[in-house]
């Protein structure tokens, strides 16, 4: 299903064979967290050339809730989204709920119980559930429920996340393996699966974490938790050695990554997959990334909203085609954002989301 078709040095190019289309790697996912990338339609994220998006299984377990999902038949049906879908298992949201107010939950090595912060109902994650709801929604790849700790924690806390992640990895392979079966799904239609990789920034403990997963079999590895310490920086040793343990066959999935500087530098270790809320929430915000020429990794932001822009009838980028650059100046989207017009903030989020795809296929080459 993941082909490699060329190589430079760490990096790589491929192509992976999904039920719902092909995507080329390496490849950037906006985060529809809830079913919807914000304020952009499907037929936009269509156009501007996105080969999948990322769904996040906690949000559309409690909103608007399983079954409804099912009663439209799947998640692709539900969004009208026909290209990939990749579902997040939705542990990071769970378990930052979690450790930022205990009241709302505990962890226990047989699984999670926490309440809704909206309505405050309880509900139970396990393992198995994490997978039976990512089958229910009919994504072309999903990732195991794991225990991402903050990486401040002290080390023996990390330590015993990596253990939990381990076990409830070998769960969800079982579970997994278990509604093929039930659900009778070919091998060329099956979604693929992704272990995650904890350790905090203590690289031994990433390894020994990746060298017990690839004992289970996955189809890919992500790099869980954050990529940036608790000063901020950008964990460079760790994420790019952690790429070095993950076998060369396996898709390496940079879960979270991020900004383009730090997409260029994952893709360098050999990560292939990105996601991040950054283009789009940058843009609803009025920060823009814009080329500074044909090299798509130089570049700068700027924010619109800077009084200096009211009057500049320049456009937002030459070298970008977006609907945004073609149609429209930087004082007429200054004017959007001071008018507080959604419109604008729109723009704003499929232009950046436009840098992005052009980003990647830059790196593709």
């Amino acid at each position: 299903m993941f082909e490699i078709i060329s190589k430079r040095q760490n990096s790589r190019v491929g192509k992976i064979r999904l039920k719902n289309g092909e995507v080329n790697t390496p490849f950037f996912m906006p985060d529809a967290t809830r079913g919807f990338v914000r304020s952009i339609d499907n037929e936009i994220l269509e156009e501007i050339g996105l080969e999948a998006i990322l769904i996040n299984t906690y949000h559309l377990f409690l909103n608007p809730g399983m079954e409804i999902i099912k009663q439209a038949g799947d998640a692709h049906n539900f969004m009208n989204w026909p290209k990939p879908l990749l579902s997040d298992s939705g542990g990071y949201q769970v378990f930052s709920l979690i450790h930022k107010n205990p009241k709302l939950g505990k962890i226990t090595d047989n699984e999670v119980i926490f309440r809704s912060p909206t309505d405050g109902s309880k509900h139970i994650l396990t393992p198995e559930i994490a997978i039976q709801i990512q089958f229910d929604l009919g994504v072309d790849m999903m990732v195991c429920l794991d225990d991402p700790p903050p990486n401040d924690y002290p080390r023996e806390k990390i330590a015993m996340a990596v253990e939990r992640t381990i076990s409830w990895a070998k769960r969800c392979k079982d579970e997994y393996e278990r509604q093929i079966e039930k659900r009778k799904i070919s091998e060329a239609d099956r979604p693929l699966i992704f272990g995650v990789i904890q350790g905090g920034e203590y690289l031994d403990l990433r390894k020994h974490c990746t060298q017990e997963l690839v004992k289970i079999g996955f189809d890919g590895y992500g790099f869980g938790a954050r990529h940036i310490d608790s000063q901020g920086n950008f964990m460079e040793e760790v994420v790019r050695e952690t790429a070095k343990f993950i076998p060369e066959n396996a898709l390496r999935f940079a879960l979270g990554v991020g900004t383009p500087e730090d997409i260029v530098k994952c893709y360098g270790f050999g990560w292939d997959m990105f996601d991040c809320v950054i283009p789009t929430r940058e843009g609803r915000h009025g920060r823009l990334f814009l080329r500074k020429g044909k090299n798509f990794t130089d570049y700068e932001t700027i924010n619109i909203n800077n009084g200096k822009y009211k009057k500049d009838f320049s456009s937002i980028d030459e070298n970008c085609g977006c609907m945004l650059c073609k149609n429209h100046t930087k004082a007429y989207l200054h004017h959007l954002f001071s008018s507080k017009e959604m419109l604008g903030m729109r723009l704003a989020a499929i232009h950046n989301l436009k840098f992005y795809v052009d980003l990647l296929k830059g790196l593709r080459g």
